[in-house]
């Protein structure tokens, strides 16, 4: 029996070996990524201002942290990603509930939802610059537009997919009003509005960056207008990598664990 447990048992090395090849693969594909981008940038095709390598674009974007212009301009830019998705998480949260249980509500507001989702929040720009000109304001109005719509869809989604055994168990315990929807009806919808959410954040993030072009004070996407006024691809590449890094680590450390733990709550993990 004791030589079966062992012959059995999990083998911490060769698991250790299977999680490791991911990112073995991964940085291979990095590097020859890199190491194309370089060859192509040297084979003289572009001149080296309009297609500089990956050595000349990270050089650039050090130099920018060095002198502080790539930091300020990243917090501006989170400063206001935090100001609108604040307001269109808490109006999408709110709207997208109401959508899911009021049938006249989803029929009506919820066709105009569905309608306005459909459009890029570049759309809204002209006139949000009409209604606010060119200020602070305009920028968070795009941002806010272009996440609400997300956010509300995929609260709306999650409500109506909840389990009508739920709410009728929640119900026969005394359960009504406020304390249905926040004890029952959000927690069982919590996977589909966290992708909403997730969703709603990549388009306020991109809605962002299509506002700060047209703004000037220093941020990341007055970065990227300066670097084509001066016909300077090494700070354009530089400030889309910033932005890529920005992107990818709001991800991994805001919503990569809280999805990681709605998984394992719902035993969906692997």
């Amino acid at each position: 029996m004791a030589s079966e447990t062992l012959r059995n048992a999990p083998r911490p090395v060769a698991l250790g070996r299977e999680a490791l090849r991911p990112w073995l693969r991964r940085l291979a594909f990095y590097l020859a990524l890199l190491v194309t981008w370089e060859a192509v940038a040297r084979a003289g095709i572009w001149p080296p201002y309009l297609f500089p390598g990956p050595i000349t674009v990270l050089e650039t974007l050090l130099a920018g942290l060095r002198k502080g212009t790539f930091i300020t301009g990243t917090l501006v830019s989170l400063r206001r990603l935090a100001i609108g998705y604040s307001i269109s998480l808490t109006i999408g949260l709110s709207l997208g509930l109401l959508l899911g249980r009021i049938k006249a509500l989803d029929e009506t507001v919820g066709s105009l939802v569905l309608g306005l989702q459909a459009l890029p929040s570049v759309c809204w720009l002209p006139l949000a610059i009409l209604w606010f000109g060119l200020s602070e304001r305009a920028i968070i109005f795009v941002v806010v537009l272009g996440a609400l719509f997300s956010i509300t869809l995929g609260v709306e989604a999650g409500v109506k997919n909840t389990p009508p055994l739920y709410l009728k168990a929640a119900r026969n315990l005394g359960a009504r009003g406020p304390a249905l929807y926040t004890q029952v009806m959000l927690p069982a919808a919590l996977p589909a509005i966290l992708s909403g959410l997730k969703q709603g954040w990549s388009f306020a993030w991109r809605s962002l960056m299509a506002g700060e072009l047209l703004f000037f004070t220093l941020s990341l996407g007055n970065l990227l207008q300066t670097g084509r006024d001066l016909n300077d691809a090494a700070q354009v590449m530089a400030v889309m990598l910033l932005i890529v890094i920005v992107g990818v680590s709001i991800d991994q450390t805001i919503f990569a664990p809280v999805e990681r733990r709605v998984r394992e709550r719902w035993g969906l993990a692997a």
